[in-house]
């Protein structure tokens, strides 16, 4: 074999043959490759929008300031300017280190359970004030502010009302119903203790392959600007008005400044390599409405402009936020991003407060940074003119909301009580959201709307999975794992489906894979991307399913039973879906609808009558794709060729046919896939490909069994849950063998400085008789191993397990995360069974190893 890819898999499969020569190299700073921090003077402030009448100053609020201050300590002006995650810090530090905010970031939640109750939310907001209002000796009583990410609803919980996702509400074009979904966020923060969230995010999405496209309300800027100023005053209150931060408000917080949305390839946490022109027209539209109506707080970003990160770019942050654009609230930092700023670390970072950051969000990190920051600040580092522009920006926004004027979240009396989360009212204005939100792409003949005394099919893993439905930041951080029972209260799209044609004589039937005991006249099937947040959606191409095209055959197969179909796609972006189209008979563009599934019944279902009961409402504020290779594809773009143009969207008035499309996705086969899945329903997907190897040389498994070169590894397929959906390994103990995934190299350097894991299911046929090793190879004389001996040894034979790996395991064992050719290598001289049946990336950390260490 003499390929690229060959001659990739070869040097993994060195492993094998040649483990001296794969010297360890430790991992090199994260912000190694970034330019310097020169370049940020390619910004011109003059350029940028000038902000007018200078909003938050209020001589009443600032004279108060004034006398707090002056009897701050040094110790407690550092202390407002670091933020802790409650997963690390608890309200008892707060006597000692007199932080200004704690935030629950993804995985974190009150005592150390993400799935708390409401009340135990309450408590732990209530626990944290108190303490931070204690008098003590020598300590001045400033109240702690409560961050979370309510990006969708008060999403860390839930029993509240989970909304649809921004790219679902860019599309119902409704810039009242978006000011509700404001205001009912706030209400149900309020009402478990909650002072602030990190939204609305302004995001200007350019490269749908972002993960983070759903969090953006279009690709456009002229809807980005037109909603920033109705969220935030939906959630905060018109400025000027006795409505603005009154009981039942919450902060909010436009981000993240600045582009993060305009990263090259689509990259979370990259860099924007784009004109300042092209900055201020897209990435900045919507940054002046939220300042005029009064944001109280920025986030900045994580990613990079002209190869210079946000977070110590001083231009961007003083110069153009704050004294060309008139901000006069506090700018936070994103999760440990700080940290991928030159010089910096997590626990030592002058930079970012220097460049003008006020608040470091430190998830884990605040207690070493805190003690390196007093200290910067007691030798001068930082100078005492920045610190306390810091500080006064941040007592500025707590003495706005009221914090200091409001007892301990238990005894708020003129706040919402816990009952507001989910009420009837709030779901309402969800389950409006849902159905305005819905794209019409196809109705070939008029199948829609349906009669609801049909005989309806609801088929599809997405029908009855409210977790699914919701997306990404529901209850955890990727929004994994949850199930229905979770969500009290919240309507599944089958739930949905069930009432209306329950109420008017239809028959409903019910079944995943699609099949029925009676013959429907019409079968509805909810299909779409899992759950995801963040870097963990970032995907290569546009391809739906690349590799696993299990729910075009579910489409298909009912096609060739002559069933009408309706597809409702549930998806963060718009995905290349054309042999999916061309199998349904209607195509709906669904997006991520939260709680409130029965939204979708709505406008599906005509009334008794036949006359229709929703119409169709919503607009494309993506352009979807013709091919899968087609990104960046926005409106206004030379060449601009869309499968359907921005603002696309039928109503039941249009005529709805479509003819068939093309099924060439335009991706060639080794470019498409992901980075994240290795092995799953018995194959290696695309871009990865599964080998077994030993000194002799290596066997890519291509068939249903195979034996090494050298007769030291067996494979073969076997039935776990579903047919050939595993392979059983066996070494023979007559040398060193390896079983090897490995493709072109992926950058895994975000994720192994977050939570995430290796996961292996795996089943152990025979104890290991000798050392056995997993590696993550990243080059020739480049790897991490760890050694899983003991853990294989312990293993129950002939059960299945799951063992999570925390990627900073390989990292600390010498790989460097940026440049990942092999992410599972299994090596080992001795004798051992082994059947794997699932090899993945998973964000969930909990019971994760690290094997060896």
């Amino acid at each position: 074999m003499t390929s690229k890819r060959t001659a990739r898999l070869g040097r993994a499969l060195g492993l094998v043959s040649a483990f001296a020569l794969l010297g360890g190299l430790s991992v090199g700073p994260a912000h190694a490759a970034d330019a310097p921090a020169s370049q940020a003077s390619l910004l011109h402030p003059e350029k940028w929008p000038k902000g007018g009448t200078p909003r938050l100053i209020d001589p009443a609020i600032e004279k108060k300031i004034d006398a707090l201050m002056a009897r701050m300590s040094l110790e407690e002006k550092v202390g407002q300017t670091i933020q802790g995650d409650i997963s690390t810090i608890t309200p008892e530090d707060l006597r000692k280190y007199p932080l200004g905010s704690i935030l629950a970031g993804g995985n974190s939640g009150p005592f150390g359970d993400d799935r708390a109750p409401p009340k135990d939310w309450l408590e732990a907001a209530d626990q944290f004030y108190r303490v931070s209002m204690e008098e003590r000796p020598g300590r001045t009583p400033i109240p702690v502010i409560f961050g979370v990410d309510a990006v969708h609803g008060h999403g860390n919980l839930g029993a509240a009302t989970i909304f649809p996702h921004n790219i679902a509400l860019g599309a119902t074009r409704d810039r009242d119903l978006l000011r509700r979904t404001g205001e009912v966020t706030a209400r149900e923060m309020a009402a478990t203790g909650i002072d602030w969230t990190f939204a609305p995010a302004l995001s200007v999405v350019r490269d749908d392959r972002w993960g983070r496209s759903y969090e953006g309300y279009s690709e456009d800027p002229e809807i980005v600007a037109d909603y920033a100023g109705a969220v935030v005053e939906g959630i905060q209150g018109v400025i000027g008005s006795k409505d603005f931060m009154k009981a039942g408000r919450t902060v909010a917080t436009a981000k993240h400044f600045l582009a993060d949305g305009g990263t090259e390839g689509g990259r979370d946490q990259g860099d924007a390599r784009i004109s300042e022109d092209e900055l201020i027209r897209l990435h900045n539209a919507g940054y002046p409405p939220a300042i005029d109506a009064g944001v109280l707080t920025i986030m900045t970003s994580f990613s990079s402009w002209q190869g210079v990160k946000h977070h110590g770019n001083k231009q961007l942050m003083t110069d153009v936020l704050k004294d060309r654009m008139g901000f006069n609230g506090f700018i936070v930092g994103d999760w440990n991003a700080h940290d991928q700023v030159p010089g910096c670390t997590k626990y030592d970072c002058p930079a970012s407060l220097i460049a003008g950051l006020d608040m470091y969000m430190a998830a884990d990190s605040w207690q070493r940074l805190y003690e390196n920051t007093l200290a910067q600040a007691k030798d001068g580092t930082i100078p005492m003119a920045r610190l306390d522009d810091a500080v006064r920006r941040i007592l500025r926004v707590k003495f706005h909301s009221g914090l200091f004027d409001k007892p301990a979240p238990k005894d708020r009396k003129d706040v919402p009580p816990l009952s507001e989360l989910g009420k009837a009212d709030n779901r309402a204005v969800a389950r409006e959201a849902v159905a305005k939100s819905l794209v019409l792409l196809k109705n070939q003949g008029g199948i829609l709307p349906l009669s609801p005394g049909a005989r309806v099919l609801v088929a599809g893993d997405g029908a009855d999975n409210i977790g699914k439905q919701s997306g990404g930041w529901t209850i955890s951080w990727q929004g994994t794992g949850n199930r229905n029972d979770e969500f009290p209260g919240a309507t599944s799209i089958l739930g949905g489906i069930r009432e209306v044609v329950g109420q008017n004589g239809g028959k409903v039937e019910y079944d995943v894979a699609g099949n029925f005991k009676t013959r429907p006249d019409v079968a509805i099937v909810v299909f779409g991307e899992e759950p995801y947040a963040e870097f963990q959606g970032d995907v290569e191409t546009l391809e739906y399913q690349p590799g696993d095209k299990s729910d075009l055959a579910l489409l298909r197969r009912l096609k060739a039973q002559g069933i009408p179909t309706v597809a409702v796609f549930l998806s963060g972006r718009p995905l290349w879906v054309n042999p999916e189209i061309n199998a349904s008979d209607a195509f709906v563009a669904a997006w991520l609808p939260g709680s409130e599934g029965g939204g979708i019944a709505d406008v599906l279902f005509a009334d008794k009558a036949g006359k229709v009961r929703h119409d169709f409402h919503g607009k494309l504020s993506f352009s979807w794709p013709r091919t899968a290779a087609q990104t960046p594809l926005n409106r206004g773009d030379a060449n601009y060729n869309p499968l359907f143009a921005y603002g696309f969207g039928l109503t039941y008035k249009d005529k709805g046919d479509l003819a068939a499309l093309p099924e060439e996705s335009g991706v060639p086969a080794e470019a498409s896939g992901n980075t994240g899945i290795y092995f799953r329903g018995g194959r290696a997907p695309a871009p990865w490909s599964l080998a077994i190897g030993d000194q002799v040389g290596d066997l890519r498994v291509t068939t249903t069994s195979g034996t090494s070169p050298g007769q030291v590894v067996d494979l073969k397929s076997v039935d776990v849950a579903a047919q050939e959906d595993a392979k059983q390994l066996t070494w023979n103990g007559s040398g060193l063998g390896s079983l090897v995934i490995s493709g072109r190299p992926v950058d895994l350097s975000r994720q192994s400085n977050g939570d995430v894991t290796l996961s292996l299911r795996y089943r152990v046929d025979q104890v290991p008789t000798g050392t056995v090793n997993l590696t993550m190879a990243c080059g020739p004389d480049c790897r991490g191993t760890l050694d899983v001996t003991k853990l294989l040894a312990g293993a129950k034979p002939g059960d299945f397990h799951t063992t999570k790996i925390s990627l900073k395991c390989f990292a600390a064992a010498g790989a460097q995360m940026a440049t990942i050719e092999a992410p599972v290598v299994i090596s080992t001289e001795g004798r051992l069974g082994l059947t794997v049946t699932d090899l993945k990336l998973d964000a969930d950390p909990g019971n994760a190893v690290c094997p060896g260490a």
